[in-house]
């Protein structure tokens, strides 16, 4: 198998593709980046991607950006872990969307949330309103145990990532569909095995004292 480079940043959005390779248990050379120091903004890195943004992979000498489409090209490739549904598969299209709903819609509603900006027409926002995403995410996921149902996906570690995250920042209401699902997933082994090791990688990349 032809390397995977992976370049990431601890604690950014990186995690969720780290997360990923966890959830894989493939084999990947780490190129770890400190975006305190501004790792991402130099000339070396710009060189892979242009936006200065992380996480990247480069693979079979094609460099791809953008976590939740470094989520799909990994489950496609590595079919072995069933983190896809499979082309020709009826629903494979519900799994797609729900991959891209997390950056097109909920991240999006999220920011603007905790950042308190006042709300657009609806036609020139690119998720409507805010009180719709939510309703639309906690429907997908209240009955569960993932998006999918019983099939977890690469669609429930990007989506399931940025529910995290809107936890964190306080930027999700505090419903139980929500509570239950993040729930579920921060009981698999590889969510925490990727958090324990970004932690680590953290902390060796900004020592204190």
């Amino acid at each position: 198998m032809d390397k995977i480079t992976f370049h990431h940043a601890p604690m950014s959005r990186s995690n969720i593709v780290h997360w990923m390779f966890e959830e894989l248990g493939v084999p990947y050379e780490l190129h770890a980046l400190s975006l305190d120091r501004g790792d991402h903004k130099k000339p070396d890195y710009l060189k892979i991607n242009p936006m200065g943004k992380v996480p990247a992979i480069t693979h079979q000498g094609v460099t791809i950006t953008e976590a939740a489409a470094i989520c799909a090209y990994l489950a496609d490739e590595f079919p072995a872990a069933k983190l896809a549904v499979p082309v020709g598969t009826p629903q494979r299209g519900v799994y797609l969307k729900w991959l891209f709903y997390s950056p097109s819609c909920l991240e999006t509603a999220m920011i603007d949330k905790a950042n308190n900006r006042p709300p657009v027409l609806p036609r020139m926002s690119s998720y409507g309103d805010y009180d719709t995403v939510m309703e639309t995410v906690a429907q997908a996921v209240k009955d569960g145990p993932y998006l999918m149902g019983q099939q977890f996906t690469a669609a429930d570690v990007v989506l399931g990532s940025c529910l995290q995250y809107g936890t964190m920042i306080k930027a999700l209401p505090e419903r139980p569909e929500f509570m239950a699902y993040v729930g579920r997933l921060r009981a698999r082994p590889a969510l925490q095995r990727s958090f324990a090791k970004n932690q680590a990688l953290f902390a060796e990349l900004h020592p204190t004292g």
